[in-house]
């Protein structure tokens, strides 16, 4: 089912959006929330499917409302935990060795991963919105992230994935020109890494279909920079921590609980043919290559897109569609 929350509140409201994008409902009298509905998922989760079967055929028992993503928060619009992890070390090594910097042997068996602001995500279609567009250094990360139920900490990676409840897509931004200076004090990076924006729906795993093999999702991120298509990476190829190995990470030494977000990190392929999903990655191709990056960091005026199909075109989690925007801070 696709699940998104209306942009009511610091919470939204739960509707329920059709398989074809044409209508949402709401879950009325279910869950209030989607935080509420992954708190009791096991009273709700039944509830929900069968109201998006009622709305897919025909026959909502409510009134329906025309989809529309400009009025969606993120499908969580706060959250407990978000943790985003770099799965596919591809882009760290590539960012690495742009610098001059080698790859610890590690990187390829224990996930590298950061906890993010999660008090307000961004919803699909709200402005990057930022003071400073010249040094900064603006750049999108298109990403795919699950949403977990309760999770015991110390679980095994052979177990973590029954607790996976939903899936979705994400523009982790991140402000390339703040984060060295933030992580050369030893203490991780909190300007570096704004709002983070989320797809219009999640998804449980059955809408993916043959394409989630409970540890990936085996089709193309397709990303678009002022509607030049600007990379469509496979995020089943190269990943090389699936999202259980993610989550046994993340619940190492704490529990997780209901609606935890854990996010891939940036997909990335070795071939370079399918293009990127982040700008810091093909400034470090031209760098290793030509001695200098060449392909700028986003400006004010530019809009990203990210969105993922299946295999007949049809759109999975709608399309994260945002406009980079000047921010006034407050006198």
């Amino acid at each position: 089912m696709k699940l998104a929350s209306l942009d009511e509140g610091r919470d939204g409201r739960l509707v329920v959006v059709s398989r074809d994008f044409t209508l949402m409902l709401p879950a009325t009298g279910i869950a209030a929330t989607m935080q509420a509905a992954l708190d009791d998922w096991g009273g709700t989760a039944w509830k929900l499917a069968a109201l998006y079967e009622a709305l897919n055929d025909g026959r909502a028992p409510g009134e329906t409302m025309p989809y529309d993503p400009a009025r969606l928060a993120a499908p969580l619009p706060r959250a407990y935990q978000w943790l985003d992890g770099s799965a596919y070390v591809n882009h760290v090594e590539l960012v690495r060795k742009s610098r001059g910097a080698t790859l610890p042997e590690s990187f390829w068996t224990d996930p590298l991963m950061y906890q993010g602001g999660s008090d307000d995500f961004l919803g699909p279609t709200a402005d990057i919105a930022l003071a400073d567009d010249m040094t900064w250094g603006i750049d999108l990360e298109a990403e795919l992230a699950v949403i977990t139920g309760d999770v015991p900490m110390g679980i095994a990676a052979a177990a973590a994935g029954a607790h996976i409840r939903l899936l979705m897509l994400v523009n982790d931004v991140s402000l390339r020109g703040l984060i060295p200076p933030e992580l050369a004090k030893g203490f991780g990076f909190v300007h570096g890494k704004p709002a983070t924006a989320f797809s219009p729906v999640a998804v449980t795993p059955d809408e993916l279909g043959a394409a989630w093999d409970g540890a990936k999702v085996n089709l193309p991120l397709v990303s678009h920079i002022n509607g030049r298509e600007f990379g469509r990476p496979h995020a089943g190829t190269d990943m090389v921590f699936g999202f259980p190995a993610l989550i046994a990470h993340a619940a190492k030494t704490r529990n997780l609980r209901a609606g935890a977000i854990v996010g891939s990190g940036t997909v990335s392929n070795k071939s370079g043919d399918v293009g990127y999903a982040c700008i810091a990655e093909i400034r470090a191709v031209e760098t290793i290559r030509d001695g200098k990056p060449s392909t700028p960091f986003l400006k004010f005026g530019d809009r990203v897109r990210i969105e993922m199909l299946d295999g007949g075109g049809h759109s999975i989690f709608g399309a994260i569609d945002q406009l980079v925007t000047r921010y006034t801070p407050p006198e």
